[in-house]
This record gives structure tokens, C-alpha cells and sequence, in this order.
């Protein structure tokens, strides 16, 4: 598997657009400063750009259009962050297939102020209707109706089962958002104590005000290649290594490790399906030196550690409040601040950062010698990026 998928494909540019609340711009001219941006920061134009993997925006034809491409090849996904994992991968195997030479993945998001906020307004507001309910545990019947509630019953069970605290939680905002001051993209700067979070109100008990996701526009593009055409590109390549997609089926809940959500009935942990992706790569946990992980609510992390096998059952809320997540510690975890405090962008930034911080190109928060660098999420999606090609 290593050696005809593995590193086969690599990110040969990265963009975004300006972090805000309310920006006036349209999805569509997000997506334009950020395909500029990743564009110059690869060396190509839009000529060579002949494929479009769209995750949130418009339709993939009119953005198309709209962007001033021409491409042969296109697709869509569903606008959840739990897809970017997903769209990269497709990507890869489309370059390392032939069937397509430089793919722009994009994202956008508007919700500040005409969407009406995450899990709300047009995109999101009519979920919890769906029949079973909806993907992140929304259930209207019961006055389930924000994606948060999943996370916040997820990590109730958890408390309830291992004896964690919400002064252990306190750490993954406190230490994201310490990793956010050293980022002048970040939204959120200003300093967090413990202390702060905890004086926070409850919005979904036993979840505060720190536990979600920023609420923001903004867009995000990044460009893959095969390996061989990125050698020819501006910037270093940084190799997709290893790919794993999204689980499904009644164990699994985006939300929560298994044994977690609303009705799985397992005891979360590793399993060997959690492995494969480091087979792909080559690589073992201890080669990994960066972790990314959605963190739409902050318990997300807790989860996505123990699901990876870096923490055992139980353990990762303890792990995250010895310091192994910041800078400096075991492994840190989300350089950038992520959705917590850099900005929300459906886990997309998490991946630019990742190829960042391989580039060497983070300056005051540059993890020193990062060779390998890992995107999870609970529900078993996962990228290994290196910048050395296996």
C-alpha cells in the first residue's frame, strides 16, 4: 500500500482568506483571494489548475465559472469539516492516478452574521429534522437542535466514565489559545487562564463559552499535485504519506469516541482501523511531531488523541492538561489555535497549518526540526503529511 499510494501526491500550494466576522464578501469572493493566494504561493495559474474539488461554497460548476477555471474534472462534499480529510484524499488519488495534474480543493463559510452561526441559518438549520436526526446527534424532538449538544452529552459520558474534569478540558482552549497568540492570522489573541475559562457561562452544560468554535467567514484553498509535478512548483512539497478515510455505522459518532455518542453502545479506544494510516506512511506514533484534529468543541480533542492510540482510554484529558499538547510539550496539538481561537474553517486551516509548519514557514511559532505532521478526527478520517517523500 506505502508504495503505490503513499506519497505519491503532495500539496503544492496553500491560501486563505482574511479571518472575520461579517466581512461583506460573498462566498465567491472569499474563495478568490484564497485561490490568488495559494496560486502565488505555488507558482502556477489558473490555466493549470484542471480539476475542482469543492467542500462548502456554491455548486462546483458555477464556481468554476465564477473563479475563472476550466477544468475537466470536479466534485463535491458535504459541507462538514469531518469532509476536508476526505476531499484531500480524493484529490491524491486523482493525481497519483493521472486523472488530474494540479487539484484546487476550496472551502468557504459564511455564517457570521447572514448565516446565522454554526449549526444554524441556512446551512445547517434544518438538520435536526432529518429523519434519525441529524449528523452530530441533533435530534429536534428532544430540543436537540445544535450540533453542540452532541459534544456536550459525549463529554458528560465521558466525565461520568473516567472521573475527568471540566479543569482538565479548561486546557485545550487555554493552550490553543496560547498557540493563537503567536499567530497574527489568529482571530482570538488575547491571553486565557484556566481561571478565565472556568468564569465563562455555560452555553450547552456542562460545555462554556470557550468549548465552540469561533463563528466567522472566511475561505481556504489548497492545491495538490502529483509528486513529480511538485518538484517543479514555488514552494517545497509536503507529501500526503498516508490516507485513511471517514468510519461509519453504529460504533461511530463524530462527536465522541466509540461507547460516547447518543446511541453507540462500545467502549471507545484504538483499534487497529485507527492504525492504517501509519502503515500507509511508514511512520509510528512516535514519529509524529504536529497533531491536527477538528475541534469544533473542545472535548473533540480529548477524543481524537485516544481514538489514535497517542493516549489510552480515559487518558486524554489528563494528557492534554500536563502540557503534551502546547508548544514545547510531547506532541502540540493545533499550532494555529484552531477552530477555538485562529478561526473556523471547517478543519481546512488545520491542514494549511500542517503544511506550514513542514515548510518551516511559522515563524515565532515554528515547532523546531517538524518532519511529520498528522491531521485526525474521532470519526477516523486522517492525513500523515511529511516533507520528506518515503
Amino acid at each position: 500500500m506505502a508504495s503505490s499510494i503513499g506519497s505519491r501526491a503532495a500539496v503544492v500550494g496553500v491560501g486563505k482568506s482574511r479571518f472575520a466576522r461579517d466581512t461583506g464578501k460573498t462566498t465567491v469572493t472569499q474563495l478568490a483571494d484564497a485561490l490568488r493566494a495559494a496560486l502565488d504561493d505555488s507558482g502556477l495559474t489558473h490555466r493549470d489548475i484542471d480539476a475542482l474539488y469543492v467542500n462548502g461554497g456554491g455548486d462546483f460548476d458555477r464556481t468554476a465559472e465564477q473563479l475563472g477555471l476550466a477544468v475537466t474534472s470536479a466534485n463535491q462534499y458535504w459541507l462538514h469539516g469531518r469532509m476536508s480529510a476526505s476531499t484531500l484524499t480524493s484529490a491524491a488519488l486523482a493525481v497519483a492516478s493521472g486523472m488530474a495534474g494540479y487539484v484546487a480543493c476550496v472551502y468557504a463559510i459564511d455564517i457570521s452574521e447572514r448565516g446565522g452561526g454554526y449549526g444554524g441559518g441556512r446551512s445547517h438549520g434544518w438538520e435536526e429534522f432529518r429523519e434519525g436526526g441529524g449528523a452530530h446527534g441533533e435530534m429536534a424532538c428532544y430540543g436537540l437542535t445544535h450540533p453542540g449538544s452532541g459534544a456536550a452529552m459525549a463529554w458528560q459520558k465521558y466525565k461520568h466514565r473516567y472521573g475527568a474534569t471540566d479543569e482538565q478540558l479548561a486546557h485545550v482552549a487555554v493552550t490553543t489559545r496560547a498557540h493563537a497568540q503567536l499567530n497574527p492570522e489568529a482571530m482570538m489573541r488575547t491571553p486565557m487562564t484556566v481561571a478565565d475559562y472556568l468564569a465563562s457561562r455555560l452555553v450547552i452544560e456542562p460545555l462554556r463559552l470557550f468549548d465552540f468554535a469561533l463563528v466567522n467567514d472566511g475561505a481556504v484553498c489548497i492545491i495538490v499535485s502529483s509528486a513529480e509535478r511538485a518538484r517543479d512548483c514555488r514552494k517545497p512539497p509536503v507529501y500526503l504519506a498516508g490516507m485513511q478515510g471517514l468510519h461509519a455505522g453504529r460504533e461511530e459518532f463524530v462527536f465522541g469516541a466509540p461507547g460516547l455518542g447518543v446511541v453507540q453502545q462500545t467502549v471507545g479506544g484504538a483499534d487497529v482501523r485507527r492504525q492504517r494510516v501509519y502503515e500507509m506512511a511508514g511512520v509510528a506514533h512516535d514519529d509524529i511531531d504536529l497533531f491536527y484534529c477538528l475541534d469544533s468543541f473542545s472535548p473533540l480533542v480529548i477524543f481524537a488523541l485516544e481514538e489514535f492510540g497517542f493516549c489510552a482510554p480515559g487518558e486524554g484529558a489528563a494528557w492534554v492538561a500536563a502540557g503534551n499538547a502546547a508548544r514545547g510539550g510531547r506532541m502540540p496539538v493545533n499550532t494555529h489555535g484552531g477552530h477555538l481561537s485562529e478561526g473556523m474553517l471547517g478543519s481546512w486551516s488545520h491542514h494549511v497549518e500542517a503544511v506550514r509548519q513542514l515548510r518551516h514557514e511559522c515563524g515565532e511559532r515554528q515547532v523546531e526540526n517538524a518532519r511529520v505532521a498528522q491531521f485526525a478526527m474521532g470519526q477516523g478520517a486522517s492525513i500523515i503529511y511529511s516533507n520528506e517523500r518515503a
